[in-house]
């Protein structure tokens, strides 16, 4: 199957099309609503599924990346991994897109991830009996990871594509500004620490998906993060290292070997922990950050192994609950 980012076109991740023509083509219906969390900010939320009858073969919740949002370019990821014939559903992480806080102001992540399992259980808890699988990008899936840490046995499954396991090298601070993090977070937790180029021209290797990035009219544009939130990145990475072989829940990981935000090898040592027999890392040569910005063959190729991983462990989970 084929992924609708190869109909989009550096104006528009619609190609040609108007969003409701985009969705009709496409047979998908989509909502979307926001939701208050537990310290009062409205949250955004959106669901997709197929404009049909049939019974969906699962629940995949997504968690987007830092400075991205549910929407645009990641709405295309939504929509194929619906006509695929799950029930996708998704929400903008504080200080992104649509939800409140300030842009790219994450000092503290569990509060994110609580946003994420609210958002995510009240879907589950509408639709008890289909399988439910985690979908993280980059800090998503760092956030993915907390999340099935936290809630043990919620999930049939979890899907890590670029996961923020540990910072590249080549996308940390400049020394000496990494050692100085901790006292710029207490004392000027809004600074936004100096890091070599931005992010999108480290992660797209397709200059046309760069573009389309940069024309979203919704995104709220962090630029560098601030110290409060770079220095919780780096918590988290390490909380990550330390914790991860409590992970039960199958796993799949992909991601692109020549990644320069998020480290692959951070992300080998995670897949190699993991305390579940049912894992599987795949490591593609020559990509980079974002497997979605990758040529048309790539992103086949990447997002092919992801369809088959998911169809595959959906019918195990629905077999065993059958019987």
């Amino acid at each position: 199957m084929s992924h609708p980012i190869h109909q989009a076109n550096e104006e528009s991740p619609y190609g040609e099309y108007t969003r409701e023509e985009f969705y009709r083509k496409h047979q998908i219906l989509q909502h979307q609503s926001f939701t208050l969390n537990k310290e009062n900010m409205k949250i955004f939320t959106q669901l997709w599924s197929q404009d049909s009858a049939s019974q969906p073969k699962g629940l995949v919740a997504m968690v987007h990346g830092y400075s991205s949002e549910s929407s645009w370019i990641n709405e295309l990821t939504a929509v194929a991994i619906a006509k695929a014939g799950f029930l996708v559903c998704a929400l903008d992480l504080q200080g992104h897109g649509y939800s409140d806080g300030l842009p790219g102001h994450i000092p503290d992540i569990q509060s994110v991830v609580n946003d994420c399992i609210q958002v995510f259980d009240s879907v589950k808890a509408d639709n008890p009996k289909l399988p439910a699988f985690l979908y993280g990008e980059s800090l998503g899936g760092a956030i993915s990871i907390l999340i099935c840490l936290k809630q043990k046995y919620a999930w049939n499954g979890l899907i890590l594509s670029g996961s923020m396991c540990g910072i590249s090298a080549k996308f940390k601070p400049i020394w000496p500004l990494e050692k100085l993090l901790p006292v710029a977070a207490l004392l000027a937790p809004s600074w936004r620490i100096l890091v070599s180029k931005p992010v999108a021209s480290k992660s797209y290797k397709e200059e046309w998906k760069r573009r389309l990035v940069a024309k979203n009219p919704n995104r709220r544009r962090p630029g560098k993060p601030p110290a409060a939130t770079a220095m919780e990145f780096l918590r988290v990475c390490e909380y990550i290292r330390r914790h991860c072989h409590e992970l039960e829940v199958s796993l799949l990981m992909v991601h692109g070997e020549e990644d320069a935000v998020c480290d692959v090898n951070a992300a080998r040592f995670v897949y190699e922990s993991a305390a579940t027999k049912d894992k599987t890392l795949k490591i593609f040569p020559g990509m980079w950050h974002m497997l979605i910005g990758e040529p048309k063959e790539n992103v086949e190729l990447v997002f092919c192994t992801i369809f088959s991983w998911l169809g595959d462990h959906a019918a195990k989970a629905r077999d065993k609950a059958y019987y």
